[in-house]
């Protein structure tokens, strides 16, 4: 008598894969096969329903772990002609409506026809596959070249009885970042037009940045959803060295509904990067280890060099900064990233710890201050951007971030965001002097009513200005061209582009 186990599995799509890809791929491969087969697809996620070497092969969907693995077990591997009790089974497992069947069996050819091809609920699939069958970790691995509907991508699959030797492989493979996709699922992404959907969820001291890109066959990219949710993640950090508990549970929250809003979206994988609040914290460990048993997403803290390189790749590519000396600068909540270069290059790139959430909490602008108070503020923020003094002035600056984003948009007036109209747009000195008394009068309950700002951002949009301004001044330019786009395009584009 055969014994089925089910299996936990674990997959990934894209053209390159990183690293894993080129691991396995200069392996010699345990065994090789080739096959045309014809996946039967649904609109929602469910059982996984094909034709192979003349039989219907459905797997169950058992189970799903809090890593996002997936437990299959085979519910059925039965020959044609296939019984029409058997069909029905089929198109259940789909989720699909089961039709009048005329036939008490059907060949494959009667059932596409017949059955699918009338059918409002499911869709017939040509795949040709290439698999190259490994052992990673004590698990089954594989890599696949899947073509269909005229568009071809590349697969990963690890799968063992054990899920934790699963999840222990995957990371291994240095795929920890991506999500767990089902094969229908990325063959339905693979067929939309070839079209194929990424996310970046870039975790900062003061705000979550969330991006979801769609790349087309030609290689172009599409904004599908991108927003910022603030948190104020190093809320106390500066005083204690340590994220306090509820900043990091509204900031896991605020993650984990990304990490679905993705799922639901078609994503075929997850970037996740913190940036200087989490650099800096003594417990970012511990907020790393809460974000993945929350939602099973890997938050990679980078460096700020790493920070600013990523950041002055999406800004230049962007705005089209292509001539002449060029300094693209991020001015975050715990930390500003700095690059100089000239087209493509980059000469130097820096982080320093100088950002709107510390200065808020050192010297109090998160609501009305004296031009004194302001003063004072301003003369620390100076001295501890000196790393600017001397420099000879480049022909453009690029800012980007939240405050930048925030401050082009006050100026706009507007009270719906709007990232077409920001993108590109032009900051003059004299409009963020306006915009700095604008809020060093008010307090941050009357900051909010102001049309543009984020009312979240009321608090440290003072100290964020400030730090704007000084940078300017440092760097002998009477204005900046803002940059809607930041980390996330430069990530989204290194880590999927390929």
């Amino acid at each position: 008598m055969t014994i089925i186990v089910p299996r936990w599995e674990w997959r990934t799509f894209g053209e390159g894969l990183g690293a894993a890809g080129d691991r396995l791929g200069a392996l010699p491969p345990e065994h090789t096969e080739e096959s045309d087969e014809v996946y039967l697809l649904a609109g929602t996620d469910g059982d996984t329903v094909k034709i192979r070497a003349a039989l219907m092969d459905i797997k169950h969907l058992k189970a799903t772990n809090a890593d996002g693995l997936q437990q299959w077990t085979p519910v059925m591997k039965a020959e044609f002609p296939l019984a029409a009790d058997d069909v029905a089974a089929a198109l259940t497992a789909l989720g699909a409506s089961v039709p009048q069947l005329a036939r008490d069996s059907y060949t494959v050819e009667e059932l596409l026809e017949d059955v699918v091809r009338p059918s409002a609920d499911v869709a017939a699939v040509q795949v040709h596959k290439l698999r190259r069958h490994y052992t990673l970790g004590g698990c089954m691995a594989e890599l696949t070249d899947v073509s269909a509907g005229g568009s071809s991508t590349r697969t990963i699959a690890i799968e063992s009885p054990d899920a934790d030797r699963v999840i222990a492989a995957v990371r291994e493979a240095g795929l920890g970042d991506r999500r767990n996709v089902s094969f229908p699922q990325g063959l339905r992404a693979l067929v939309a037009s070839g079209t194929r959907r990424y996310a970046v969820i870039d975790v900062g001291t003061n705000s979550v940045k969330f991006h979801i890109g769609e790349r087309d066959a030609a290689g172009a990219w599409h904004r599908v959803v991108d927003r910022a949710e603030v948190t104020r993640l190093g809320e106390g950090l500066d005083a204690s060295g340590l994220l306090g508990r509820e900043p990091m549970e509204r900031t896991i929250a605020a993650i984990a509904g990304m990490a679905d809003e993705a799922s639901q979206a078609g994503a075929l994988a997850i970037a996740a990067v913190g940036t200087a609040g989490l650099r800096s914290a003594q417990n970012s460990p511990s907020f790393v280890s809460g974000v993945r048993a929350r939602c099973g997403v890997a938050v990679e803290v980078i460096s700020g060099d790493e920070e600013a390189r990523l950041a002055y790749r999406a800004a230049t590519s962007g705005l089209g900064q292509s001539h002449g000396a060029v300094v693209v600068f991020d001015s975050g909540g715990g930390s500003s990233q700095f690059t100089f270069g000239h087209e493509e290059h980059i000469d130097e790139r820096f982080s320093v710890d100088v950002g709107a959430v510390r200065f808020t909490e050192r010297y109090g602008l998160d609501g009305a201050v004296s031009e004194q108070e302001l003063g004072a503020a301003k003369t620390a923020i100076a001295a501890a951007l000196d790393r600017l003094d001397g420099r000879p002035p480049p022909d453009a600056v690029v800012g980007m971030g939240g405050t930048v984003t925030n401050l082009a948009a006050v100026q706009h007036e507007l009270a719906r965001y709007d990232p077409d109209v920001v993108q590109g747009s032009v900051l003059h000195c004299g409009e963020i002097d306006r915009q700095i008394e604008l809020f060093r009068t008010r307090t941050a309950d009357e900051r909010r009513d102001i049309v543009g700002l984020q009312p979240k951002r009321a608090e440290v949009i003072l100290a964020g200005a400030c730090i704007i301004r000084t940078v300017l001044v440092k760097l002998g330019s009477g204005s900046l061209q803002v940059s809607d786009r930041g980390l996330r395009h430069g990530l989204l584009a290194e880590r999927f582009g390929a």
